[in-house]
């Protein structure tokens, strides 16, 4: 602590603000994001128009766009506190890299030239050539660059690492040093940046990092695996896998690519590649191609991402994201890396004031949350404890304008209808992945099934009382999903996404009823109450079934959550749970049917999508299991028949939907088959709140 403190003596600092008592971020803080639109742009005084027909001096020396403001002082210069001149000469360009498609004359290399650009043989060289070379020279610098490099976790050569309030590095202290325009001051620790009165990084040159640099390699290998494909599969990502899916800036890559700028993040690249590579079949232009291998591309992409985590950046959480979507790839070691990642670089924080472009607090918080459901739904499906506690997460819920995909801040027109509901289906998995993440700390989480087994024989009424409010929450979640949400919300022959948030809200649902029926003892429980729990997990197993059953080719290509091989799989668990837990033949026979009759749909489904074969596999694991069940005898009728109001309640659901569901009250009764209000309210516990007695 006494090293850093030394560094250099305390000095004025040329900010005319004070760190201690940090002000909201200014509306030009965050740089380009701030620069005015066209409109507002004609509207400048005839001087400064005269003087626009050239950048100022600052803008001329970054290469950067350069917008004056009614000040006659260009955003850029205002951003940097520096002086808007127009007084210096403009430089001489350097001349491109003969790429042979010009002329055949050799060409000469300025002495200025960097070792990147002069390095003609290189691979990088060799990847960047076939896009670039139609390009002028002056289209390959673009204001887009300098405005990645102006973010916090998104620059070339650099990257950052949250300082917290409990490390060797209290901001009191860093508050006290010499910061410049960019709010960073230098330490022996690395640059510290500021981006609120108590929030630090420490910001720290990739070049610092002594590891393997094989970026142009990576890049060189996986343009000669994708080959003259790499632009239709980016137009194939943007249109399938991004709606349902926006943890990119679309717009600022878009920009970068079609410019000629290939210094992509490798494995990003590459996870990009792949998931677009499950449409290759529907597409006629490539399907008479060869299909890249898909095994070279995902190697190049984890080991690549395995060296790009050492130098922490969204782009390397956005890449683990991506191949965590294949399901092949989704591992919980994995998974557990991005959570560190994520939190290496702040994105558990809340970043609204955060003093860095707009456009990047707004990819932040979008890739947060896909951060925080790839955790959650990860736990239930790996069956591990989530590794992203509430108590640390201050990342609010996002909003519309979240999903804008301008650098510059203009009123975005209103969105394509099937972008807009990728955003909408987006938005409610992060509500349904909250409601999840209760279920599994409620019923599966080491405390709770410690507590459950204390209850011995009042298990059940306890997880019933836990029931309750989260299955309200559920049935609420439900009853409001917009109109675009529902499963016919498509036309003929158009992709519709809808099927995996509508399979989410089945295994969250499941997850419920599969921890009341393993609560159930069929020697001590009371046969109405063992009754009433069976029939709701009946009701609810087919449900879920028939939504597999009414899945069409629009939704099977359409682009599903990773979780959805798990949650197929989920469906046949909680059947065979049910099979294996039936008191009677009859209804072990009932059951034995629907899970060969499922087999069947998901081996028809599997055909249209490859990835539901993982279900497949599971539910023949659960079947072969099923071989050791003994015999169960005859059905024993009941001393003592239930309410006739609960046996005249109707045992199949209305299906998700469909023309005939409402959102009433009355609908969701007749989905859920029967209330655990009722059963829940008639129990009696103490003060502690432990079931006394079987109130039944």
């Amino acid at each position: 602590m006494a090293a850093v403190m030394a560094v250099q003596p305390l000095a004025p600092r040329p900010s005319p603000h004070m760190i201690a008592a940090w002000p909201a971020p200014k509306p030009i803080v965050a740089g380009k994001e701030n620069q005015p639109t066209n409109k507002q742009t004609e509207q400048s005084s005839a001087a400064a128009r005269a003087r626009r027909e050239r950048p100022c001096d600052g803008c001329r020396r970054r290469k950067s766009k350069c917008v004056l403001q009614e000040a006659r002082r260009c955003v850029l210069c205002e951003f940097h506190k520096q002086a808007c001149t127009f007084v210096e000469d403009a430089q001489p360009r350097k001349r491109k890299l003969d790429d042979g498609s010009k002329s055949d004359r050799p060409s000469k290399k300025s002495p200025t030239t960097t070792a990147s650009s002069t390095a003609s043989s290189s691979p990088l060289q060799q990847y960047t050539t076939p896009l670039a070379s139609h390009l002028p020279a002056a289209s390959l610098q673009t204001h887009i660059p300098s405005t990645v490099d102006e973010s916090l976790s998104l620059q070339r050569h650099r990257h950052c690492k949250y300082l917290g309030p409990t490390t060797g590095l209290d901001a009191s202290l860093i508050g006290l040093g010499c910061f410049n325009e960019k709010n960073e001051t230098a330490s022996q620790v690395g640059d510290l940046r500021q981006v609120t009165s108590s929030e630090y990084f420490s910001t720290h040159a990739d070049a610092d990092v002594p590891i393997p640099d094989d970026e142009a390699r990576a890049l060189a290998e996986i343009d000669a695996t994708v080959g003259p494909h790499g632009p239709a599969l980016i137009d194939i990502y943007f249109r399938n896998v991004h709606p349902s899916y926006p943890i990119l800036q679309k717009k600022v890559f878009l920009d970068r690519h079609r410019r000629g700028d290939r210094l992509f993040n490798p494995p990003l690249l590459a996870a990009m590649y792949l998931l677009a590579l499950d449409w290759w079949s529907q597409e006629p232009k490539l399907a008479q191609h060869r299909k890249p291998d898909t095994a070279r591309l995902e190697y190049i992409a984890i080991t690549s991402l395995t060296i790009a985590m050492q130098r922490p950046k969204i782009s390397a959480v956005q890449a683990g994201l991506l191949l965590l979507q294949r399901s092949k790839s989704s591992t919980w070691t994995l998974t557990v890396q991005l959570v560190a990642l994520g939190q290496d670089i702040g994105l558990h924080l809340d970043c609204s004031d955060w003093s860095i472009p707009l456009w990047e607090r707004r990819l932040r918080k979008r890739l947060a949350w896909a951060l925080y459901m790839q955790d959650k739904w990860s736990a239930l499906m790996h069956g591990r404890p989530s590794h992203i506690n509430v108590a640390d997460w201050a990342v609010s819920s996002p909003t519309t304008e979240d999903f804008q995909e301008d650098v510059l801040p203009a009123k975005e027109n209103s969105p394509d209808p099937e972008i807009a509901k990728g955003r909408t289906l987006f938005m409610q998995m992060i509500a349904l992945t909250s409601i999840m993440a209760e279920v599994c700390a409620t019923f599966y989480s080491q405390s709770a099934k410690a507590e459950y087994a204390r209850a011995g024989r009042f298990a059940t009424q306890l997880v019933l009382n836990r029931a309750k409010p989260v299955q309200i929450k559920l049935k609420d979640w439900f009853a409001k999903l917009p109109a675009e949400c529902k499963m016919d919300a498509f036309a003929p022959k158009q992709l519709s996404s809808t099927g995996y948030l509508h399979l989410g809200y089945f295994a969250t649902e499941i997850s419920i009823h599969r921890r009341i029926v393993q609560s159930l003892d069929p020697v001590t429980a009371d046969p109405y109450m063992l009754y009433i729990c069976r029939s709701a997990a009946k009701t609810r197993l087919i449900s879920a079934m028939d939504f597999v059953n009414r899945l069409r080719p629009e939704h099977l290509d359409a682009f599903w959550y990773f979780a959805s091989t798990s949650n197929f799989a989920l469906i046949g668990t909680f059947g065979a749970l049910l099979m294996a837990t039936s008191p009677a033949r009859e209804e072990v026979e009932f059951y034995r049917w629907r899970l060969h009759e499922f087999k069947w749909t998901l081996s028809v489904s599997a055909k249209k999508a490859n990835w539901i074969g993982g279900a497949l596999e599971m539910l023949e694991a659960n079947l072969g299991m099923l071989k050791g069940l003994p015999e169960k005898g005859a059905a024993v009728p009941m001393k003592q028949a239930p309410p006739a109001q609960t046996l005249s309640r109707p045992q199949f659901e209305v299906p998700h939907g469909s023309e005939e569901e409402d959102d009433d009250d009355d609908a969701m009764e007749m989905q859920d088959g029967y209330d655990l209000d009722t059963v829940s309210e008639e129990m009696d516990v103490d003060a502690d709140g432990w079931p006394t007695e079987l109130a039944v």
